[in-house]
């Protein structure tokens, strides 16, 4: 658990508000109490807490007025508010949300573990953000995440990133596999070791350094890059702490001069904070209708969650299937312009992944290998731009 935070507290309920006042002081946060919704007001102007926890039931002001008066005024218009509810209703949940507040929890015997996850998440991101505002520039950040299965979104993912590597030998280039719960990138490079991304993210953050990285991650022969393998199984895959993986991303942009992840088609509460912070994002599509129908709304998610799609980079894998929509008939559905297509390789595509090799070695003189390596040339540029941009 992150220490040294302020935490206001709203709830009419004195026991309840002592309760969560005691449980967070062990935490180690500093807390201060307020038994109505104005008083709380005055208390988050005044002292200017680290974060909100409230419940929205009122009796003295709406808890959309609460909620709007406190993201409107400058001083707590980006305070993280947490709705900590006793009511369990859709109503007052969506109310809160659209009113602003950051997570709504219903109170029950699980909320004090649900709320510890969150405040981790929430103040681990914010001290990320403070770190890299004082230190050295990041690495570029280049996630790979698709809408569906079977679209060659982890081939695509180690294939990239070893032309990354090989069209700049003296960079610094990782691979770190998400896709949950079972990773998928060991299998097509060859790996087949024990460090993992769970067994990683079960060592205290002093132990994984950039040193730890450079001399503990395998570079598996013929990829160039080193690799952060995904879960063996699905059994260690729910021993993977979730708090932890944002702090191994900042330690790994730290440490590489390219940090390449493979999401998969997850869009979850780990995933997501990855793919806000990239600098470039590949979006796998294949040429099944299904496909790109879901690959659509995967499109309108990122949008709802304020991410530009100026770092969208649409790839349609044209690979993994002959028949299928064209390119153009894609970008009709999609509403978005395909950066690049794979061509069909008939079964020389997965014969590479099933041998262990990139395809520009198996194939060299294959297109799919020209593409390539003028893909991995253009997301290099692109995403050099784009993180030039957000770094200024």
């Amino acid at each position: 658990m992150v220490v040294n935070r302020k935490i206001l507290i709203l709830d009419e309920s004195t026991a309840s508000r002592k309760y969560l006042a005691s449980s967070l002081h062990e935490k180690g946060f500093t807390v201060l109490e307020a038994p109505s919704g104005r008083e709380a007001l005055i208390a988050a102007w005044r002292d200017m807490p680290d974060a909100i926890l409230f419940d929205p039931v009122l009796s003295d002001i709406p808890e959309n007025q609460f909620i709007s008066r406190l993201r409107s005024d400058p001083r707590t218009q980006a305070m993280p508010l947490i709705a900590l509810s006793s009511d369990p209703g859709p109503v007052r949940r969506e109310a809160c949300i659209q009113a602003g507040v950051d997570k709504y929890i219903v109170k029950s015997p699980q909320a004090l573990s649900i709320l510890e996850e969150i405040l981790t998440s929430i103040f681990s991101r914010q001290a990320i953000v403070d770190h890299e505002s004082e230190g050295p520039e990041p690495g570029v950040l280049i996630v790979f995440l698709s809408a569906k299965g079977g679209t060659g979104t982890s081939s695509l993912c180690a294939n990239v990133a070893m032309n990354i590597r090989h069209g700049q030998p003296e960079a610094r280039v990782v691979v770190a596999d998400l896709v949950l719960p079972i990773g998928s990138i060991a299998p097509i490079v060859g790996y087949d070791e024990n460090l993992d991304i769970a067994t990683v993210s079960g060592l205290p953050a002093s132990q994984t350094s950039a040193d730890y990285f450079y001399r503990n991650l395998p570079q598996p022969e013929l990829w160039q890059f080193q690799l952060l393998s995904g879960s063996p199984d699905p059994q260690k895959a729910g021993t993977l702490r979730g708090e932890r993986v944002e702090q191994i991303l900042h330690t790994l942009r730290s440490a590489y001069d390219y940090v390449v992840i493979d999401v998969g088609r997850s869009l979850s509460r780990i995933s997501l904070p990855l793919i806000q912070r990239a600098d470039l994002i590949a979006l796998i599509v294949s040429t099944d209708h299904s496909t790109v129908q879901l690959t659509r709304t995967v499109l309108k998610y990122l949008g709802s969650q304020n991410i530009d799609s100026s770092k969208i980079y649409p790839i349609l894998n044209r690979a993994v299937g002959l028949e299928g929509v064209t390119k153009t008939e894609a970008e009709a559905i999609l509403g978005i312009r395909i950066k690049t297509m794979m061509p069909y390789m008939g079964g020389n595509f997965s014969l590479a992944n099933n041998l262990n090799q990139p395809i520009t070695i198996k194939y060299p003189n294959d297109t799919a290998s020209l593409i390539l390596r003028e893909l991995a040339a253009d997301m290099v540029r692109t995403a050099h731009t784009l993180h030039s941009t957000k770094i200024s």
